[in-house]
């Protein structure tokens, strides 16, 4: 039976992934719904987030005629810094992702598959325009990937799947997935859903899912 429910909005899915995000960690966040993440800290954490073209603690967005034209963040949106923020050369920041510094990262994504395989760049069609950015850098150098996306494209078709059929940017590199639908752990049997969004049910979400779903573990 489905629901008249359709989920999660973007704001509601970047609260979401906020709610785990353990206290202290050095995050960075992808474009996209990952930007909104910042805007959301559970009370009593503190997240310091880090963005690849040159800031570590970096704040939300401004109110708009707020900001700071130059203070932007890798993906030319305005942020604000917090205090104690510190600003550093595009080649110390790379550096600080590829030895291992940041906790976690949080990214968008294209597809994703069932081991955990993650395409965010590039469709591969003929007249896609290439978006790399740091994304390969982070998922080869972030301790954890989450990634946080529409459980379907605007067509209807499903992101997550057996296998990748876009260019990949990283290889079993996703520990944990946020939709609109639900919380999805990446297991070495396959996605596990860890929580459905509110007013759904598991046969309405694997309806919309490219991969055969594992319903959440039973507590012993």
């Amino acid at each position: 039976m489905t629901s008249a429910n359709t989920g999660l909005d973007r704001e509601q899915m970047a609260q979401r992934v906020a709610l785990d995000i353990p206290d202290g960690s050095y995050v960075n966040l992808g474009i996209g719904i990952p930007e909104l993440i910042a805007k959301y800290v559970p009370e009593g954490r503190e997240f310091i987030y880090h963005t690849e073209n040159g800031l570590l603690g970096m704040g939300p967005s401004p109110e708009e005629g707020q900001g700071e034209p130059e203070l932007i963040n890798a993906g030319k949106r305005q942020v604000t810094a917090l205090p104690g923020a510190a600003y550093f050369h595009h080649a110390d920041s790379f550096s600080m992702i590829r030895g291992g510094h940041l906790d976690l990262c949080v990214l968008g994504a294209l597809q994703v598959a069932k081991n955990g395989d993650l395409a965010n760049w590039s469709t591969g069609g003929p007249d896609a325009i290439p978006a790399v950015g740091g994304a390969m850098d982070l998922v080869a150098g972030v301790k954890q990937i989450f990634v946080v996306t529409q459980h379907c494209t605007k067509k209807g078709e499903p992101k997550l799947l057996d296998a990748c059929t876009f260019p990949l940017t990283g290889v079993g590199v996703v520990s944990r997935i946020y939709t609109d639908l639900a919380v999805i752990d990446v297991t070495p049997e396959g996605l596990r859903v860890v929580e459905l969004s509110p007013g759904l049910d598991f046969a309405y979400v694997q309806e919309r899912t490219g991969t055969e779903l594992l319903p959440a573990a039973t507590k012993s």
